[in-house]
């Protein structure tokens, strides 16, 4: 886990901090329909200022049917009124960037709505001029045209017959979200001009959406069980990228984060290793991780093996398409792991309410909307105890779109912010103390050994971090004078002396 000093140059600013996701539909209810909104969040910046957030990367907020809750775009360069309009989004713009909060959002470039204008022409005849922009096939007797499968389940193939043309179209995720035709030059030029629509209007970055699958193998041939993937991930999809970095580079000081399910971390850098790629890619083998010292040493270690100077790494452990981390592993491992997200080399991407500890809500089967399963992650955030504000605990005064934890009054953000204890008090003082250490920004990282079920690293000459994984106290041999700057453990008083770690403790030490 050696990594060289990134060098003389400060970080640049999606280096130094959090990236802090905002789900809007659960983040906060401007206008009292249950729903959040644009307005909500704007009211609620405070909360992401006292977190040092960097950036606030927003899932997204473009007019759709919400089939799929936003990721079914039906207009690129606009905003759904369930969320506000243009204008607010604007000036939620300027107060983040008032605060030196940068905003990133959420782009789709793989598929649109079926009620996009582009597919309902694409549909309407297998002449008309926008026919190409989507991927159209004859069947293969009286079945789709390959054997690809939708990314959801309950999906099934991806592919749906359109009678109206008797032809199929190609859907990587739900029928209502037709993939674009990538291998069309006008498509890759519109998808384009979408984003410097979005860069001219002050956007700092995007995070690319489910990008691997904009490269398909153009002979739409059969995956067969084989390894190799012909449904996405092509050999196009590095120059299709360098293109959207081209187009990134226009504009200074922005980013580009790649939603990339790799399959090995030798995928995952090829995105990051000649640095005209993406700036960082979210990795999900270190997101999957069991519980254990050995897997993320190995991760960690890895990643920086096989990585270059140029590629810097994003780490997470929860988004709105994964179970909450408390439901995973339990509430002590949660604070421990937002240790590790910030005191590691890399930027952390916290997803909204990590910072307190959340776990996943109980969604009863007649509250279900998502296809996939997904609702228990996206509940509303408390943000006010419900036996003072009401069933929608200071997320909205009418009916949350879905059920809040059931501990939300105890774990929501009034609460929390008033004990010192809380997990909101701990991700507070990791935020500050990483705000405020440049070694912890862009310093060197060298692996440690403090036992089996330890996971330990030093940055720079200055700071320790170390995590226990066990179930049980794990003696520890730290350096003479260490000074403990903060613990996971509630009841451990930062600077004293370390020589046990608590089950699931982290701690932090300034090194003498």
């Amino acid at each position: 886990m050696r990594r060289p000093a990134s060098g003389p140059a400060a970080p640049a600013w999606w280096q130094r901090g959090a990236i802090y996701q905002v789900y809007p539909r659960s983040f906060a209810d401007g206008d009292g329909d249950g729903v959040g909104d644009l307005r909500g969040l704007a009211a609620r910046l405070d909360h992401l200022s006292a977190l040092r957030v960097e950036a606030v990367w927003l899932s997204p907020i473009f007019p759709s049917p919400m089939a799929d809750f936003g990721y079914d775009v039906a207009d690129y360069c606009d905003v759904d009124p369930l969320f506000g309009s243009l204008a607010d989004l604007d000036r939620l713009v300027e107060d983040c960037h008032e605060r030196g909060i940068r905003v990133v959002l959420d782009w789709v470039p793989n598929h649109t709505s079926d009620r996009h204008p582009w597919f309902e022409a694409s549909r309407s005849a297998r002449d008309d001029a926008r026919r190409d922009w989507y991927v159209w096939r004859d069947g293969v007797d009286g079945g789709p045209p390959n054997d690809w499968m939708s990314t959801f389940q309950a999906c099934g193939p991806a592919w749906t017959f359109d009678e109206r043309t008797d032809q199929w179209y190609l859907h990587s995720f739900m029928p209502e979200q037709p993939d674009l035709n990538w291998d069309n030059p006008e498509v890759e030029a519109a998808m384009h001009d979408v984003l410097r629509f979005w860069l001219e209007r002050g956007i700092d970055g995007f995070r690319l959406d489910a990008i691997v699958k904009i490269a398909k193998d153009p002979e739409l041939r059969s995956n067969e069980g084989g390894a190799l993937r012909h449904h996405e991930s092509w050999k196009t999809i590095h120059d299709r990228l360098r293109g959207i970095r081209r187009v990134i580079d226009e504009y200074p000081d922005r980013m580009i984060v790649g939603e990339v399910d790799a399959w090995d971390l030798h995928g995952l850098v090829s995105f990051l290793n000649t640095g005209d790629q993406l700036h960082m890619a979210h990795n999900f083998l270190f997101a999957e991780l069991p519980w254990s010292a050995e897997a993320f040493e190995s991760a960690i270690t890895d990643f920086e093996a096989l990585s270059e100077r140029v590629a810097w790494p994003a780490w997470f452990l929860s988004n709105h398409d994964m179970p909450r981390v408390a439901s995973r592993f339990g509430p002590a491992q949660a604070r421990a792991l937002l240790l590790v997200l910030y005191a590691l080399r890399g930027t952390p991407f916290v997803y909204q309410g990590e910072e307190l500890g959340l776990p996943d809500a109980v969604v009863p089967p007649e509250r279900v909307v998502d296809v996939d399963g997904r609702d228990p992650e996206r509940a509303p955030i408390p943000w006010r105890p419900p036996s003072e504000a009401g069933p929608g605990a200071g997320f909205t005064d009418g009916e949350p779109w879905l059920p809040l934890v059931d501990d939300a009054e105890t774990l929501c953000v009034e609460r929390q912010a008033a004990d010192p204890r809380s997990t909101l008090a701990l991700a507070r003082r990791l935020a500050a103390l990483r705000a405020g250490e440049p070694a912890l920004q862009g310093g060197d990282q060298r692996s440690l050994d403090l036992g089996s079920s330890v996971l330990g690293w030093s940055r720079g000459d200055a700071f320790l971090a170390a995590v226990n994984f066990a179930a049980e106290p794990v003696a520890v041999a730290l350096p003479a004078g260490a000074e403990l700057l903060l613990s996971t453990d509630a009841g451990r008083a930062a600077g004293g002396p370390v020589e046990t770690l608590g089950p699931s403790e982290g701690v932090l030490l300034r090194l003498a």
